[in-house]
């Protein structure tokens, strides 16, 4: 699921099999945001992912702690917790482990060259609300309170939407707000956690953006 904005709001709203496929679109983007891990650790864990939960209260379960990059190269979850506490001394969740195909795509898109933000949609709303959302994304309240922090900042989710409308209520609503995030980043005004970010085992960026 794929939000694209401009200052005046919603311009499309795409459904892809991929992130790849969702990056194939017209025109220029002054910055891309994913709600994908990207940069691993040489062993242990992520600051950012550290930060991000600190900032998030009640819904802190909502990040992830990333592990090394040899982790994700296991094609089997047993392999792959092993080596995670090997490498961390902390096992990797089979939720986690479950996104290892995005993550994968996501790095690997970013090793060859394209310009990608992590971007993580809870601390986007927490970012908007000044303060930790008390109801989860998948709840009617929750819902409703971020339909209407993004509608606050001019992002208006229209309720017809094409084919994008297949998508879940929830991903529909985080992929708006990682678009805002990311048009926070193109005009400067983002902030990120660390800051300075981190570097992985490649010497890259990792930070998450907000």
């Amino acid at each position: 699921m794929g939000v694209e904005l401009d200052r005046n709001g919603v311009v499309r709203m795409s459904l892809a099999a991929s992130l790849a496929e969702l990056l194939i679109a017209p025109g220029e983007v002054a910055a891309i945001g994913v709600d994908i891990p990207l940069g691993f650790p040489a062993a242990g864990w992520r600051r950012a992912d550290a930060l991000a939960a600190a900032r998030l209260g009640s819904l802190r379960s909502s990040v992830f702690p990333v592990p090394p990059r040899t982790v994700w190269a296991e094609t089997d979850y047993a392999t792959a917790n092993r080596r995670c506490r090997e490498l961390t001394g902390g096992g990797l969740s089979v939720q986690s482990y479950g996104l290892r195909r995005r993550v994968l795509e996501a790095n690997g898109l970013r090793d060859a060259g394209r310009t990608l933000y992590e971007i993580h949609p809870e601390l986007c709303f927490a970012t908007m609300n000044g303060a930790p959302l008390r109801h989860g994304k998948k709840s009617w309240t929750g819902q409703a309170q971020r339909r209407a922090l993004l509608a606050a900042r001019g992002i208006v989710v229209p309720d017809e939407c094409g084919p994008a409308g297949a998508a879940a209520p929830d991903d529909v609503l985080d992929a708006a707000a990682v678009a805002w995030s990311a048009l926070r980043v193109a005009e400067g005004g983002a902030f990120c956690l660390p800051d300075p970010p981190e570097r992985d085992d490649q010497g890259a960026p990792v930070a998450i953006w907000c």
